[in-house]
């Protein structure tokens, strides 16, 4: 299938940008490849025997003789996160099904997984975008005893998966393959929890109804069901050919997931380069991989944190991409999913309507993604047009549906949602954002009124509870960059701002912080780049200033005379109170060392090859 034109014309400007980069990535990871061969033959009998010292006699023997491959197991085990939890009992069927492929598996190392769920508003959502690089380091630390032919990454959430990728990429030579735990079962609507929470911001519900219907919606092992950051992961796995087909949504603690889980195994045995065909994960992340994430997010109304972790990932390929190509791409691909908060469906339905193997398979058809990259299967993304089945206790695949069981939720190329992709690049005075509107209606998506200035998001919620926000206003809430405070979420404001947008008032949001990879209904302009803290022009900004939000213009300006723009002097926070309490003290360098969220927000310095800035 050709590939469409803006889809090429973009993938391209990639290849020409991350030339340099790219090579002397490809350079490093040929050199690590020939100095490995088999990773354990060559380092010391001490080394070695530190390695088996723990493993049963006949498996040391394999190692030993080192003729078959031995899987590094990294793993965000905990059993806080219920995405997560899954993963206690996978290590023992990883490695019995490594025993049946002739191989030996070891569990390398843990990363930390923390909860946007949990920390959502309190002060340890401050750790949360950081935690991205320190899991990329647990990564690599887990593969520093460079005794492993393959690895298999066990992550799902927000910032697991993107670090688990950056920190692989670092041992590109090994083949890789991400093994997800799947969605929880669904539980209450979306709908349902979103209204219960905005009677709660007025005071309309109590705490005790609001906590019941939460519980409600999050009620058991698995992925939290609405398609944020972490079900984004999961779809940008498949789409990069880094799971087995079909593996993201299949619910945990069913026969099919664990078959899917033996099956990552066997795979990734015969992947190494003591199997039949070489494919280490240097060779499937390329700049055609990039480009098919970009689409697979846009294609789907995806979290809009990728804008920020899609641009570390592909630094630490070498590659560099900016907002730019996430916006040409977006006015090129088709929204073909509803899900929420695009929609009233959850993951769930979006599994059984077709899932991943029709929605690809469609882009595919439309010229959409580039089909003819390495994946973890081999050449091409053809198997990803297949869903798997369970043919006695093992995985089988076949072609996905031919048409889709739920066209309010998932439709072909022919007749989408919306023409584009729904994400916006928007410029102006006040810099460089992002803004999602797959989730905001048409009516909503230009606003201009005076500027109600925060530095803090308590803060617009104390404005909200005393009534002093019914009117019509942009919400301007600042020092909220990766080096002001770690860039935390602001889904907090999310229930109070759709309530005044509800009782008609027209309300915008506009921040260097982030919101929610389930952005909603309000429009907001966010990642504001460069932030406050690095000279950011909406530390400039005053109350009552006019701002102009534009989604559809792609504007995002301040009504005021350009000598007193330029004369002004911006503002300063204190951000004392950022510096301490729950382990804040330990990121002072993370974030000294920031990058700006269009640069990926990566707190690695020149340790990696950084995106360019853009103008």
């Amino acid at each position: 299938m050709t590939a469409n034109a803006v889809l090429a014309r973009v993938t391209d400007r990639i290849r020409a940008r991350s030339a340099a980069s790219r090579a002397a990535y490809l350079a490093r990871m040929e050199a690590a490849a020939r100095a490995a061969g088999t990773a354990r033959t060559h380092v010391s009998c001490a080394n070695q025997a530190h390695a088996y010292a723990a493993f049963a006699p006949n498996e040391k023997l394999v190692l030993r003789q080192a003729r078959l491959p031995n899987l590094g197991i990294v793993s965000a085990y905990n059993d806080m996160l219920s995405a997560h939890q899954p993963f206690e009992r996978m290590p023992a069927l990883i490695k019995e099904a490594a025993r049946s492929a002739g191989a030996v598996a070891q569990f390398a190392g843990g990363v930390p997984a923390m909860c946007d769920g949990v920390t959502q508003g309190e002060a340890g959502m401050e750790l949360s975008l950081f935690s991205r690089d320190v899991i990329a380091m647990s990564t690599a630390v887990a593969l520093s005893h460079n005794v492993f032919d393959g690895t298999l990454c066990l992550g799902v959430c927000d910032k697991i998966v993107p670090g688990l990728l950056i920190g692989a990429l670092q041992f590109g030579h090994l083949p890789t393959i991400f093994v997800p735990a799947g969605p929880m079962t669904s539980g209450l609507a979306n709908d349902d929890k979103a209204r219960v929470r905005q009677q709660f911001a007025q005071g309309l519900a109590t705490r005790e109804e609001l906590l019941e219907a939460e519980m409600a919606a999050y009620h058991g092992p698995g992925t939290c069901t609405f398609y944020g950051t972490a079900n984004s992961n999961q779809m940008l796995m498949e789409v990069m050919g880094l799971h087995l087909p079909g593996a993201a949504f299949v619910n945990p603690g069913t026969p099919l997931r664990d078959a899917l889980t033996r099956a990552a195994a066997q795979r990734l045995a015969a992947i190494t380069r003591l199997g039949n065909e070489y494919i280490p994960i240097s060779r499937v992340v390329d700049e055609r991989t990039i480009a098919n994430a970009i689409v697979g997010l846009l294609a789907t109304g995806g979290s809009t944190n990728h804008t920020i972790h899609l641009v570390a990932i592909a630094a630490a390929a070498g590659i560099h991409i900016d907002w730019n190509d996430f916006a040409e791409l977006s006015a090129a691909v088709p929204l073909l999913t509803r899900i929420y908060p695009n929609g009233s469906a959850d993951v769930n339905h979006f599994h059984a309507a077709g899932g991943m193997g029709f929605l690809i398979r469609e882009l595919i058809g439309a010229g959409l993604l580039h089909d003819d990259v390495t994946t973890v299967m081999g050449e091409g993304l053809a198997r990803y047009a297949e869903e798997p089945w369970l043919d006695g206790e093992r995985a089988a695949w076949r072609p996905a549906a031919s048409a889709s069981f739920d066209a309010t939720v998932l439709r072909p190329a022919a007749d989408p949602f919306s023409a584009d992709g729904g994400l916006k690049l928007l410029k102006g005075k006040l810099g460089r954002a992002v803004i999602k509107v797959s989730a905001v209606k048409p009516e909503h998506r230009i606003v201009e009124a005076p500027a109600i200035v925060f530095d803090h998001q308590d803060a617009l919620l104390a404005a909200f509870g005393r009534g002093e926000l019914t009117r019509d206003f942009v919400a301007v809430v600042r020092f909220q960059g990766p080096r002001a405070n770690g860039m935390p979420e602001l889904h907090k404001l999310t229930p109070a701002l759709t309530v005044l947008q509800n009782q008609g008032y027209r309300v915008a949001l506009v921040t260097d912080g982030r919101m929610s990879g389930a952005s909603g209904k309000v429009p907001a302009a966010i990642h504001v780049t460069p932030e406050c803290l690095a000279g950011g022009p909406l530390a400039r900004v005053r109350d009552g200033d006019m701002i102009r939000l534009d989604a559809d213009a792609g504007v995002l300006d301040v009504l005021v005379d350009a000598g007193e723009w330029a004369a002004r002097e911006p503002a300063t926070a204190d951000m004392e109170a950022n510096q301490h309490g729950v382990g804040r003290e330990l990121f002072l360098n993370a974030r000294a060392n920031a990058a700006g969220a269009e640069q990926g927000a990566s707190t690695f310095g020149s340790t990696l090859p950084g995106p360019l800035q853009t103008a």
